[in-house]
């Protein structure tokens, strides 16, 4: 350490005799910059002299060093010299420790240059010192990634090879570096050496300073250059103090003084120099932190901050992190000798070939070349600078360059270079194909542009063809001339063809108004296409279409025979409702085909904008009419049938209405004049036919449903259904699958087991999806040539259909004590509905007390709840008059549950049910098995009339009940149904509870009997019996 103070000691005599040989009258600046060049030509020559890290300096002893000596180190090792100014050296031939620069997509090939920026703030910190030492060399090296991160933290993420590169400018621009690289050699990763990096924590006030030798800017803290002023003004002082003591003046304590500051000097330079050859570290070795101590400083409370510092770092250890490699130990690249073969002659002069038609193929590779090529720089002589040419031409793959780059081998690396080359060169061939192909057919298209440009000219000044506009209007004119327009719509179209000749072609005002022209006359004003009047050719296509529906098609028939004996036909507001897949919209397409009318559909389900109805305003962009306006333009007639499906599911939201627009097109009194924002004219559509399809119409407004006809469509039974299948799903599927009668034979067991076991819904949408199966199924046999006839029989349905979906008719073979089957009416339309009823616990016999209870559950509706509760007290009220010892239902806890908890159930027409299956359960007495019932009970026993008899009729037949039980008020309802529903069934009508107690306990003697030979719940809770209740009172 001694003999380094020394040395350092006689590097400051030095300079200082050095500085005393300049004139004494110069100014004080051209003094420093004399001294900033020499120190940086000493330093310069110290670092490139040899590859370690130790410099040595000349010395010369004077009266001067002493204070030299004292304002000096700080100048030595501070790395942002104020006024220094690079020096125009030579390139070193060894550089072991280089700065590490990472690139990526793109290596940097030997005697290239390239702009590189840096943004990392370590890396610019680390490249401003190097330049101010002058020392501008990095090493440039491909990463192996394609990340954006400047900094890596492990050799291993980028390639060994790359090229030492010297920095030829610098321009620092605050929060980055731009900078212009020129590669000089291949250089190889042997090592990584540490370099102890602080990242600033604080914001410091910068300043610039410009060499315009080397034309670099750096940007430097704002103290430092002031220190660095102050120091220059104190060595000028020091210098004049020095000339006018003279020699002999000098202190013998300046040598101790010497000695100090050039050890301090020797520490701070051992900190801030790379690592000596004892400290490189390997690649993929652990790198080991230097600790470089802080002074300690005093706190507040008169603790230093070292020694909160410590306790906190025994409390919180911090977690070991692993330091970017900045710095690495490098060795060059020494290529083997090599011979000028007749191999690497064929190789240069083919990749100069190609050079030669990449360039005339694409002019901007010549200009790339040409800022490549150096002067006086001979390529045809040279295999590795025409490799590394032609690897930086071309855009290969950073793995194919990287190779290029590592390769030793010259011909091998002619071949890599010949390679990447010959794939530029098929490159710019097909972009050169594309090129000309684009261009040709711009040409065509501008040459046939012209040509019709010149055309119109022509046609026009010979008079053969008209302006565009003339011919638009003439267009219009031409469309207006066999339709009764009104004349407030006449007016409106003269209107809007003036202002059209006033506007420039290629507004956007002129579009829009020729779109409304286009609209206007397209509609069909007059235009009514001739209607079917004939009632026996209406009645043929209806039957041949649809069976059944009886309802529907007399109303057809009659609104033919009105328009018939009238002359004329008016439009007319019709809605069919009913369950699903019972041919509510293909009879409104049956009806159009039968009318002769025009047949047109739109879904309203789900809509929540008016504009689909009523149109946008035309000011919107893309406006356009609504569904009524669009209509009448596709079908060219005012007098079509419009279709409205699922009116009962139509939307509402922040955009209106769209039920309530629905009122102005379908009331009779007003669609007449039907207003379209979009035209913004009446438009005639009292001879449209509107048909409006529901599933449900509690859904649908009042206001909405009075404007309209409502004829009901309901259910079919299983005959209907066979019916329907022959006459026309089974045709029609065996059309769909190509085949014919003798190759399936469908028979009639197998179509009454399909609709029993797997399709009971009201529709016949499941049963045409199950028929279809089956067919298919059997093309898919004949195909495979097992067999050319198939017969479908009950035996053999199972092997195409699967297991039985619906393998049991009733819930109850025999019905127990309080359980009553009842009817319901559903949207699917009707079903079987059980009832029952059992005593919640069995109670020991106390005292009598009125502590009766109903618990309900079922997932019932209020409506069914409160029927429920009043069902109870019908009951006890019954019991009371017919029983009136037997107290059951006044004592006991009963649970009354309607299966299948997971549907939702509502309605009064249980209520007979109900009070049925409570005095069941009281008396312990079974209802007949074959009997279900439906009606609303009043309080006092009266039983009310209800709704969907023929949904539950049918249901009653389909669940194989031969007794039912219905109110008086629905005998003509009954009436009205065809033979086939109510054929083998025995109906009674019920005015009040006595009537349904007596048919439903019919042979009260026989059937209790009965009833305890298979052992009822009646029995089993130990509930009375009807004969003992009425010897002795009932126990609790």
């Amino acid at each position: 350490m001694f003999t380094r103070a020394v040395r350092m000691r006689s590097v400051l005599r030095g300079l200082s005799t050095m500085a005393s040989y300049t004139r004494h009258n110069r100014h004080a600046q051209n003094s420093m910059v004399e001294y900033f060049n020499e120190v940086r030509l000493l330093r310069f020559k110290g670092a490139v002299s040899t590859a370690q890290t130790q410099r040595y300096f000349s010395r010369k002893r004077g009266d001067e060093d002493d204070l030299m000596a004292e304002a000096e180190p700080e100048l030595l090792t501070d790395h942002r010299d104020a006024q220094q100014l690079p020096a125009t050296v030579a390139v070193p031939d060894v550089w072991p420790h280089v700065p590490m620069l990472a690139m990526r997509r793109h290596p940097l090939f030997p005697r290239f240059m390239k702009i590189v920026e840096v943004s990392n703030p370590i890396v610019m910190d680390l490249l401003r010192r190097k330049v101010k030492l002058n020392q501008p060399y990095v090493g440039v090296f491909l990463k192996k990634s394609d990340g954006e991160e400047e900094i890596i933290h492990n050799l291993d993420d980028v390639y060994a090879v790359g090229t030492f590169a010297q920095i030829q400018e610098l321009q620092d621009l605050g929060d980055k570096l731009r900078m212009v690289v020129v590669a000089h050699r291949r250089i190889r990763i042997t090592g990584q050496v540490m370099e102890d990096v602080q990242s600033p924590t604080t914001s410091v006030k910068m300043t610039t300073l410009h060499y315009p030798l080397f034309n670099i800017k750096l940007r430097i803290p704002a103290e430092d250059q002031a220190n660095a002023d102050v120091d220059a003004t104190a060595r000028m002082v020091n210098r004049t103090v020095r000339k006018a003591r003279g020699r002999s003046t000098r202190r013998p304590t300046n040598k101790l003084r010497d000695e100090a500051v050039a050890e301090e000097l020797v520490q701070r330079q051992t900190l801030e120099r790379p690592l000596p050859s004892g400290r490189v570290k390997p690649p993929g070795a652990t790198p080991t932190p230097i600790p470089i101590p802080k002074p300690p400083t005093t706190t507040a409370s008169g603790t230093t901050a070292a020694a909160e510092a410590t306790e906190q770092d025994k409390e919180t250890p911090a977690a070991p992190t692993t330091p970017p490699v900045l710095i690495v130990e490098v060795e060059n690249i020494k290529l083997p000798a090599y011979k000028q073969t007749e191999e690497v002659k064929a190789l240069t002069q083919e990749i100069i070939k190609t050079l030669r038609d990449i360039i005339t193929m694409n002019p901007l590779y010549r200009e790339s070349l040409q800022q490549m090529l150096h002067q006086n720089q001979r390529v045809v002589d040279n295999p590795i600078y025409l490799c590394d040419l032609g690897a930086s031409l071309s855009a290969g793959e950073p793995g194919e360059l990287q190779k290029i780059l590592e390769e030793t081998d010259i011909p091998q690396r002619l071949l890599l270079a010949l390679a990447l080359l010959k794939k530029e060169l098929e490159l710019s061939r097909l972009q050169q194909k594309i090129g000309r192909e684009v261009e040709e057919k711009v040409k065509q298209q501008h040459r046939k542009y012209i040509l019709q440009e010149q055309l119109k000219v022509i046609k026009k000044e010979l008079g053969i063809e008209k302006d565009d506009k003339d011919a638009i209007g003439e267009k219009y004119r031409e469309k207006l001339k066999d339709k009764t327009v009104p004349e407030s719509i006449k007016t409106v179209i003269d209107e809007e063809l003036t202002k059209l000749n006033f506007l420039e072609s290629h507004s956007s005002e002129f579009n829009v108004t020729r779109n409304y022209l286009d609209w206007l006359t397209s509609l069909p004003w007059g235009v009514i296409s001739p209607e079917n009047l004939c009632l026996d050719k209406a009645t043929e296509i209806l039957n041949n279409d649809h069976y059944g529906m009886e309802d529907i098609k007399k109303r057809i028939l009659e609104f033919i025979a009105v328009s018939s004996l009238k002359g004329t036909t008016q439009g007319k507001i019709l809605c069919f409702h009913g369950p699903p897949g019972v041919g509510k919209t293909s009879i409104a397409k049956s009806i159009a085909r039968a009318l002769n009318r025009e047949y047109f559909r739109f879904s309203v389900g789900g809509m929540t904008d008016v504009a689909e109805i009523k149109g946008h305003r035309r000011t919107y962009v893309g406006a356009m009419p609504g569904k009524l306006i669009q209509c009448l333009k596709k079908t060219k007639t005012e007098n079509p049938l419009v279709l409205i499906d699922e009116v009962d599911k139509i939307g509402k939201g922040y955009q209106g209405d769209p039920s309530s627009a629905l009122l102005e097109l379908l009331d009779p009194e007003q669609n007449a004049n039907f207003l379209d924002h979009y035209l913004d004219v009446p438009v005639d559509l009292s001879r449209v036919l509107f048909i409006c399809t529901a599933n449900v119409i509690d859904t649908i407004p009042e206001p909405l449903r009075d404007r309209m006809e409502l004829i009901e469509m309901s259910g079919y039974v299983a005959e209907e259904k066979v019916a329907i299948a022959r006459q026309y799903l089974i045709p029609q599927a065996m059309k769909d699958c190509g085949l014919t009668e003798k190759q399936i034979d469908i028979t009639e067991d197998a179509l009454n087991m399909l609709i029993r076991s797997y399709c009971r819904e009201s529709g016949v949408r499941n049963l045409q999806k199950q028929i279809e199966k089956v067919i298919r199924k059997v093309a898919f046999r004949l195909v495979k040539k097992e067999g050319l006839e198939f017969p479908v029989n009950a035996d053999n349905l199972t092997t195409f259909l699967g297991k039985q979906v619906f393998s049991s008719d009733r819930m109850y073979n025999t019905t127990p004590a309080g359980v009553v089957m009842g009817l319901a009416w559903t949207a699917m339309g009707g079903s079987s509905l059980y009832i029952e009823t059992s005593r919640r616990h069995i109670r020991a016999e106390k005292p009598e007390t009125n502590t009766g209870t109903l618990h309900l559950t079922g997932n019932l509706g209020d409506v069914m709840k409160e029927s429920a509760q009043i069902a109870l007290t019908v009951a006890r009220n019954f019991l009371y008059t017919h029983e009136p010892k037997n107290k059951f239902l006044e004592q006991e806890h009963i649970h009354l549950h309607v299966p299948e908890g997971a549907t939702p159930k509502d309605g009064p027409s249980a209520g007979v049910t109900i009070i049925t299956a409570l005095v069941s359960l009281a008396t312990g007495t079974p209802v007949r098995p074959d009997v279900a019932m439906t009606g609303e009970v009043s309080l006092k026993g009266k039983v009310l009339t209800v709704g969907g008899i023929k949904e539950k009729a049918i249901a009653a037949r389909r669940s194989g009940v031969t007794c039912l039980i219905l109110p008086v008020d629905n005998k003509k309802d009954f009436e009205e149904l065809p033979s086939f529903i109510t054929e083998g069934l025995e109906v009674h009508f019920a005015s009040d509870y006595d009537d349904v107690y007596k048919i439903a306990f019919a042979d009260t003697n026989q059937k209790t009997a009965e009833s305890k030979s298979s052992a009822p719940v009646a029995q089993r809770e130990k509930i009375p019996s009807a004969a003992t209740a009425l010897s002795k009172p009932s126990s609790p």
